[in-house]
């Protein structure tokens, strides 16, 4: 059965960006937050432009082969110029959970929609009975609330960035979630948790 997961980087401090986020200049300030991905000698199977740790590589590469679509939110989606017209993945389409229309650059491979379940619906259509990844702290919040979330991978970034976007925001409740491991690599440590229902 398909399952729905997140896959990203945070600060120890739980920004998943750093401050002033905006188009044309991604992650803000945090850019640092994603140089593990570039920082070792190996390459990765499934997003070759990777270079990452054996220790990282060996963790994230199964994860991504897992994913058949994306579900990003529509901040991540203007502040990374819409992926030039693809997926943040390289072989998984895109949905996007917006409010707003899709702007004129959007090309037919990007598919919008207006509510979390339109969106996981068509993201698991399209997924092929692969997994459904989630990008964007809105979007994993929204999913979470809505009961639809199975994973939680977090690349906890040893640094302390004090403004951003938040990976978390306000939840109705407590979400238990169970440790499945705890990996340490060079400059990330991989926190992956099963969410308890």
């Amino acid at each position: 059965m398909t399952k729905l997961l997140c896959n990203m980087a945070v600060s120890v401090d739980g920004f998943i960006t750093g401050d002033d986020p905006a188009p044309g200049r991604g992650l803000g300030d945090g850019a640092v937050l994603h140089d593990w991905y570039w920082n070792g000698e190996a390459r990765s199977r499934v997003v070759s432009r990777f270079r990452l740790s054996e220790t990282t590589r060996d963790f994230i590469d199964p994860f991504a082969e897992r994913v058949g679509a994306v579900v990003a939110g529509r901040n991540s989606y203007d502040d990374a110029q819409g992926w030039g017209g693809g997926s943040p993945h390289p072989t998984a389409p895109l949905v996007v959970l917006s409010h707003r229309p899709a702007p004129p650059e959007a090309t037919p491979a990007q598919r919008f929609a207006t509510s979390i379940e339109d969106a996981v619906a068509a993201a698991r259509k399209a997924a092929g009975g692969r997994d459904v990844g989630l990008m964007g702290g809105g979007v994993l919040t929204t999913a979470l609330a809505a009961g639809l979330v199975d994973e939680i991978v977090i690349h906890q970034v040893p640094v302390l960035l004090g403004a951003g976007r938040r990976l978390f925001q306000k939840l109705p409740g407590h979400i238990r979630l169970t440790l499945v491991q705890a990996l340490p690599a060079p400059g990330v440590t991989h926190l992956h948790y099963r969410v308890e229902r």
